[in-house]
């Protein structure tokens, strides 16, 4: 029987880049939390003794061929392990496509775990055996788990925070990830907000634009890497109470007492997305869709709202289902669409997945 798994959304609670780098990329700090909100993936895989790979999905913008994410981690996955099968994926669509919310990263992982049911491969799904290599810990981690990482970077820079679910630090491209305590508010999951504009934008250009800000703003290399440490670090103690952070090793001193983070404590850091800037300028009705999220100064106001990634989802974080659905009637009155949902902790995240 074809295995189903849930394939959550993200979204970027802070996002800091930095200036272009010789390799082409850009280095940047970014808070990811894993939502409710899910797309479905189901495979169907049996060994044979060659590989042959399918893929379908009810959203015709969804590449069905060796460009789609889910399709390159299955194959570089079953390279890696040395099998060959016969694998059929079908996606089921429910998030938006190229909307800023990972979902096809997300997609990536959630073949993998179906791959791995159906092959009966068994990799540690314990993120703390799965980050455990890349946080420099001592301890048991299971060869297919750190490689599984690995293998999820060379799919996109966002794919690894997948394998980990929760709220995840992410450094150098983003794929360089660290689990980071669940976002809660008091002891519950956030409520949030997704709106879901019909504005398209363009990641690459949103990068040019960004670039050109640097030029600009004479934002150097050396000036890039000193901001996106001291971001790491601002990140890292709002939420574990961290007092030193080294962002290229993840080491960390860990002091004070943290019954469990609350989103006041992040947004006291300047939590923020550097894409807002080249962003808003060329799609002023995204500006205008978080100053409504945001609603300062009303009883319904947002506890933080934001750009996520590159756009062009935003989101808010409120302090209850009732001021998440107030937020949703204002961006029906503006002709916007909008999801209630939740923030979705690592272990909800993992029993979810499979679950029915």
């Amino acid at each position: 029987m074809p295995t189903a798994v849930r394939s959550h959304a993200k979204i970027n609670l802070g996002l800091g880049i930095g200036a272009p780098r010789p390799d082409g990329f850009h280095g940047l700090v970014t808070l990811y939390q894993t939502l409710e909100l899910h797309d479905w993936v189901t495979v169907s895989a049996r060994r044979m003794p060659e590989t042959r790979i399918s893929l379908t999905s009810n959203e015709r913008r969804v590449p069905a061929d060796a460009r789609n994410t889910a399709w390159k981690m299955v194959e570089l996955a079953l390279g890696k392990l040395g099998i060959s099968a016969a694998v059929e994926i079908h996606i089921e669509k429910q998030l938006p496509v190229q909307g800023g919310l990972g979902a096809g990263s997300a997609n990536a992982v959630a073949a993998l775990v179906g791959l791995e049911k159906e092959l009966r491969i068994s990799p540690s799904h314990l993120w703390r055996d799965e980050a455990a290599a890349d946080m420099g810990h001592p301890g048991p981690l299971a060869s297919w788990g750190s490689e599984r990482l690995r293998l999820a970077a060379q799919v996109g820079s966002d794919v690894p925070l997948f394998l980990i679910g929760g709220a995840v630090l992410g450094l150098d491209r983003g794929q360089m990830v660290f689990p980071m305590p669940d976002l809660l508010h008091g002891s519950e999951p956030v409520w949030c907000v997704v709106a879901t504009p019909s504005v398209g934008v363009s990641t690459p250009q949103a990068f040019r634009d960004w670039d050109a800000l640097c030029a600009r703003n004479g934002l150097t290399a050396k000036a890039s890497a000193d901001k996106l440490n001291e971001l790491s670090r601002v990140y890292a103690a709002s939420l574990t109470g961290v007092d030193s952070w080294d962002g290229s090793s993840g080491v960390s001193s860990v002091g004070g007492d943290l019954a469990g983070p609350q989103v006041s404590a992040l947004v006291r850091t300047g939590i923020a997305n550097d894409f807002e800037s080249v962003v808003f300028p060329q799609h002023p009705l995204l500006s205008e869709i978080k100053r409504v999220l945001a609603a300062p100064g009303t009883p319904e106001e947002a506890l933080y709202a934001s750009l996520s990634g590159s756009g062009s989802a935003l989101f808010g974080l409120y302090r209850g289902r009732g001021d998440a659905e107030a937020a949703c009637g204002r961006l029906r009155d503006m002709g916007v669409q909008g999801l209630v949902t939740r923030t979705l902790q690592r272990q909800d995240y993992w029993r979810q997945m499979l679950g029915a």
